[in-house]
């Protein structure tokens, strides 16, 4: 199952390997070098292919947790300011993903969704200490009765390009489903309340709507 964002690059990537291969065989009439484009061809549709992949993800759903919202490894766990929406002091859970992994970002609670803003930016690597302040990013809060509010941080890294946010305001979001999108690598940054248990630790791999970062009862 591939996700929707992925349909015309895929659809474009399959074209373009299809002529290619074509014109490989026409005009390529040396054997190992033949062998070797046309590997080249498969490779490339392979990692669009598995870039793009969606997998069905269980999500258990309860009020006491928050879910990752993406696949991929925890790069930092910290008490930090936050202050594009709260002014105040959040714990911070960043999740790195490489381009091998999962890029569909998902819901960490279910709740109303009462922030949602787009910064355009700059692409510095995901893991550069100022990336989340001035790489191209989105912002959301989900708000609900047990964690009260949640914000999550989607941050473009050197390869994204694009960053695909579906939350809008007013929106009742469901823990774990589809939120959004991050084209060919990046991190999210997740702030919890300062009383939430965090249940993670650094370099832990994660996956994107089933593995629970922090519990609040």
């Amino acid at each position: 199952m591939f996700h929707k964002e992925g349909y015309k690059i895929i659809f474009i990537t399959l074209v373009i390997v299809i002529i290619s291969a074509l014109a490989i065989d026409k005009f390529i009439d040396i054997s190992w070098l033949r062998l070797l484009l046309m590997i080249t061809l498969l490779v490339l549709l392979v990692l669009i292919l598995q870039f793009f992949r969606n997998p069905k993800r269980h999500t258990k759903l309860e009020n006491h947790t928050a879910v990752s919202p993406v696949d991929g490894k925890v790069v930092v766990i910290e008490e930090v300011f936050e202050k594009e929406v709260f002014n105040d002091k959040r714990i911070q859970v960043s999740v790195f993903m490489s381009p091998l992994n999962v890029h569909v970002t998902r819901y960490p609670i279910s709740g109303n969704v009462t922030y949602s803003k787009y910064h355009p930016g700059k692409y510095l690597v995901a893991w550069h200490p100022k990336a989340s302040e001035e790489n191209e990013r989105t912002t959301v809060v989900v708000e609900n009765d047990n964690f009260g509010k949640v914000l999550y941080r989607q941050i473009a890294g050197a390869l994204a390009k694009r960053i695909v946010n579906y939350a809008k305001v007013e929106d009742s979001a469901v823990q774990g489903s589809d939120s959004g999108f991050i084209k060919f690598g990046s991190r999210v940054d997740l702030y919890l309340p300062l009383d939430a248990d965090i249940k993670v630790e650094l370099n832990q791999k994660v996956k994107g709507g089933e593995s629970i970062i922090a519990e609040k009862v």
